[in-house]
């Protein structure tokens, strides 16, 4: 394969299988430039120093970044969390005018469940408790 690609959001997370609950064996940042291994369905296996593993497409681009940002420019960059959202149709422009359209509704709880962070082994326990078997990806 031998593609390259650079990492479009501020810290990427290579894992070791194709699926988000694939242990994290990386972390790779903003405009990093990675060779392709192999692509399979919307994941892409990258070589990331002397490791490889897997990363979703959408953390990807095939379009060089010549960084010359300053740290700011950096620090402002899409997290994969927010990429993941924006492919659902949500960002910060859209929250906020639901929040304008609807100012009486409390989101203290919303706000709070979007700080609750579920752990790797956590998730595994949950799935694997449920008999569950995500799409795309093996547990």
């Amino acid at each position: 394969m031998g593609e390259q690609f650079s990492v479009q959001v501020r810290d990427g997370q290579v894992r070791n299988k194709p699926s988000f609950l694939g242990s994290v064996v990386a972390t790779v940042h903003y405009g990093d430039r990675l060779s392709s291994l192999q692509v399979k369905d919307s994941w892409v296996e990258v070589k990331a120093g002397a490791t490889s593993g897997w990363m979703h497409i959408s953390s990807l681009t095939d379009k060089e970044i010549i960084l010359n940002a300053n740290a700011q420019q950096v620090k402002q960059a899409a997290s994969s969390d927010e990429l993941a959202l924006a492919g659902k149709g949500f960002n910060k422009q859209v929250e906020s005018e639901f929040r304008r359209q609807n100012r009486h509704a409390n989101f203290a709880g919303v706000d709070q469940m979007e700080k609750y962070r579920v752990s790797q082994k956590e998730m595994e326990q949950f799935l694997k408790e449920g008999g569950l078997r995500p799409q795309g990806g093996t547990v």
